[in-house]
């Protein structure tokens, strides 16, 4: 009998296809032979539910992730993310800002990354940018009104690639920034920033969708990035009336491009005596921008859609069977108030069915509080 390690490449590369991204890391760790099959195959991984990328460990510097598939952890070296925050994730890559408010783009398997320039100011009176050339790691000093590490977790509330770097090298990266969430974008070979030009109040989420980024406001307004001649903002579609429920307000609005429908989700907290705003329900609106009409959906069928600071991710549960169907997976974005206890409290899955909140981590492998909790898939091209 053969021995395993004597496979054809063909038939390990197909082996390959059909392994999840954990497991093909742990397939390419059996031996030499199978570990250049597992970094040279063309396959993408198998279908699988996205990981949430935590915190640092304070002893090791090791980034945890959680594998919701898997349910546990896994803590990685990955140097170039010491001390920074993931504020984003977009196509298997992380968005990470430095004490010092600098930010990088990084797939963090690939470890390939992108520094980027300094970030544009918070708000007019709070430019940390003329404050940090020599400002040491683990500076604490308040630049106008904010500690670094206040500013560090403050300065970016969305992060979005065009495409992924690997696959296309004429990117954009687009954020909403500062304390409106104003947009700004960048690609390679910028040296700064470009701030787009749009009303004064406050943005909450932005899509690349059919070659074009929208952005939603506060207000259900939604937005189209012109980039020419000077980038600015243009209101399209339907005009979307805020939802109205009577159990609590609307916390917060994403996009979604899924299955290649422009889907508005709007998220509604309830707030009980002093406790901080806690989920208890989700509406879903299709902009239809080619009809100019609004057409409101009650189901996803067998898909489920993972909401945060991510990029907005869907998955089709006939291809992952841990996956809840019909249901939106989510974690908090708005970090607690308390100055000792720093960090989000407001995970779950929501079953669009019977409309009921569950947990989607076992009760000890996942604490109730954790410190950026972000979705994230895999990506080790």
């Amino acid at each position: 009998m053969a021995a395993w390690s004597d496979l054809t490449f063909d038939a390990l590369e197909h082996i390959t296809s059909l392994l999840s991204f954990s497991d093909r890391y742990r397939f390419g760790a059996v031996c030499k032979n199978w570990r250049s099959v597992s970094k040279g195959t063309q396959h993408p991984p198998a279908p699988q539910l996205p990981w949430l990328v935590l915190e640092e460990e304070s002893e090791t510097r090791k980034r945890k992730f959680y594998s919701l598939s898997e349910d546990k952890h896994y803590s990685i070296e990955i140097p170039e993310l010491y001390g920074r925050y993931i504020c984003g994730s977009s196509h298997g890559w992380l968005f990470a800002v430095d004490i010092k408010i600098s930010g990088i783009i990084i797939n963090p398997f690939t470890r390939k990354y992108y520094e980027l320039p300094p970030l544009p100011a918070y708000h007019k009176n709070v430019d940390v940018t003329t404050l940090i050339e020599n400002v040491p790691s683990d500076c604490m000093e308040r630049p106008r009104g904010f500690t670094f590490k206040e500013m560090q977790t403050a300065i970016v509330f969305k992060a979005i690639l065009s495409h992924d770097p690997d696959e296309m090298s004429d990117f954009t990266i687009m954020i909403l920034f500062g304390q409106m969430h104003s947009p700004a974008f960048w690609r390679p070979g910028d040296s700064s920033w470009t701030v787009v030009d749009g009303p004064k109040c406050a943005m909450e989420d932005v899509l690349y969708f059919q070659e074009n980024f929208y952005i939603i406001s506060a207000m259900n307004v939604l937005y189209v990035v012109d980039f020419e001649p000077e980038p600015k903002l243009i209101e399209v579609g339907p005009q979307i009336c805020p939802e109205i429920c009577l159990e609590g307000c609307a916390l917060q609005r994403y996009l979604i491009d899924f299955n290649e429908n422009m889907i508005l989700i709007e998220r509604f907290s309830l707030s009980v005596g002093n406790e901080l705003p806690i989920t208890h329900g989700f509406n879903m609106i299709e902009p239809n921008l080619e009809e100019d009409c609004l057409y409101e959906w009650y189901d996803i069928d067998d898909y489920a859609i993972f909401l945060g600071r991510n990029s907005a991710i869907f998955v089709d549960s006939s291809d992952v069977p841990e996956c809840k169907k019909n249901a939106i997976y989510f974690t908090h974005i708005t970090e607690s108030v308390s100055p000792v206890e720093f960090g989000f409290h407001d995970l779950g899955v929501y079953d669009i069915t019977d409309k009921r909140i569950n947990t989607f981590y076992s009760v000890g492998v996942f604490p109730p509080r954790v410190d950026s909790p972000v979705w994230f898939t895999p990506n080790s091209s």
